[in-house]
């Protein structure tokens, strides 16, 4: 895929990220993502999830605790993408997490294994980076 396509279809994909990330669902967040999925941690973890129900699971308790510490909606910034053949693509960004009155509550950047299936970016694995 071209540089130019993966930008275009990371965007979508984020964006959309945003809207289900916003609506504080750990199920609707999983579904971008494909079972296994492997999540490293930057304190030098790691997490393999076996299931959408695993990785919904794991969401929902993300989502939580964001509630909880005041995050009503999200944003990301500072998108890179490389693309990696013609159905794959590493995509990075640095998540916001926001208050209600948009002030910033939480910060991190990770970047995203992203594959095409169905026409669409799918996660297949992500990266917290150490900050």
């Amino acid at each position: 895929m071209s540089p130019l396509e993966a930008e275009n279809r990371a965007r979508e994909f984020f964006d959309a990220f945003v809207g289900a990330f916003e609506s504080f669902n750990g199920s609707m967040i999983a579904e971008r993502y494909l079972a296994p999925y492997l999540a490293f941690h930057t304190h030098g973890s790691a997490q393999v999830f076996m299931s959408s129900a695993e990785i919904g699971s794991y969401f929902q308790k993300i989502v939580d605790e964001c509630h909880a510490k005041g995050c009503r909606c999200c944003r990301y910034k500072d998108l890179a993408i490389l693309p990696l053949g013609r159905e794959c693509a590493l995509g990075t960004v640095t998540w916001e997490l926001l208050s209600e009155e948009l002030a910033v509550v939480g910060a991190w950047r990770e970047s995203y294994n992203l594959c095409l299936v169905d026409g669409r970016f799918m996660i297949f694995a992500s990266t917290d980076h150490v900050p």
